[in-house]
């Protein structure tokens, strides 16, 4: 097990790679551009082999990508569906340059249309995505969320029905969210909960599929639908449902990184937690 946390990248991708190795990462997760702007200058060579060897250096890995907040791959709206295709697809490329295997990305939001057919241009999104990069070792990791609004991908289903749509599906992978889990109507703090929860993800999606894991406690109780992040153990999840993750030996090769608040030098605090849960 690989933990870590998201950081910044700030001054220089590989900015990143140092700032983690100061809290104590094993692992961490960057944006490979601004997350709220669509376009970024190009990745030149000097950056690419920079980020490498910090890597390298650090011990640090697996990297993992988080894809830009702009983006809706269940978009109604043409031109936004486009933007959003393209951008995916620029990710992915930086990704595959930086050697960072997994681009986590929220699926979309229908933005009224309905789940059928926000899932149905996900899908489709994802299937035009893999025809214009048939040799790309980056992959789209889809995150599950608190299912907001109109957000999709907060039920295990929706994986399903994308997964039953996309053409290569072996390409796919998947992010959970503690966070998420909890406000979308997971219930894992206890071990009956976390064993029925994994059980029905395996049944519909594959543990095997799991790539990546964001370990956040959350502001916000069982199945309120609101994405906010809290400190490990200060919030609704507590210490408990982090160790049924941290101690299942089927998850124990994955990266596992922190999205809490970064005031007061919390990574560091955070990361001990998690550590001292594991036995």
């Amino acid at each position: 097990m690989r933990l870590g946390a998201h950081m910044s990248i700030s001054g220089g991708v590989e900015k990143a790679v140092v700032r983690g190795q100061e809290v104590g990462c094993e692992s961490i997760q960057i944006f490979t551009k601004n997350s709220n702007q669509w376009k970024a200058k190009p990745l030149t060579s000097t950056e690419i082999k920079a980020f490498r060897e910090a890597c390298q250096t650090a011990g640090i890995g697996p990297v993992i990508a988080h894809s830009a907040y702009l983006i809706n791959l269940a978009a109604p709206d043409e031109a936004l569906y486009g933007k959003s295709i393209q951008a995916s697809l620029d990710e992915l490329q930086r990704c595959e340059a930086l050697d960072i295997r997994s681009l986590v990305i929220h699926p979309g939001a229908h933005l009224g249309t309905g789940e059928e057919q926000g899932l149905e241009r996900i899908a489709a999104a994802i299937n035009r995505i893999h025809r214009e990069t048939p040799k790309l070792q980056a992959s789209l990791t889809l995150e599950v969320t608190a299912g907001q609004g109109t957000v999709l991908a907060s039920k295990f289903e929706h994986f399903a029905a994308i997964l039953e749509q996309v053409d290569e599906p072996e390409r796919l992978g998947f992010c959970l969210d503690t966070c998420h889990l909890l406000a979308a109507g997971y219930d894992f703090r206890t071990r009956p909960g976390y064993d029925q929860m994994m059980q029905a993800w395996d049944d519909l999606v594959g543990i095997a599929r799991i790539r990546a894991i964001h370990l956040n406690d959350s502001k916000k109780d069982l199945g309120s639908r609101v994405d906010r992040h809290e400190h490990i153990g200060e919030g609704y999840i507590g210490t408990q449902g982090f160790a049924w993750l941290l101690n299942d030996p089927r998850l124990a090769h994955l990266p596992m990184v922190l999205e809490t608040p970064k005031e007061d030098n919390a990574d560091v605090r955070n990361l001990a937690m998690l550590r001292s849960l594991i036995h």
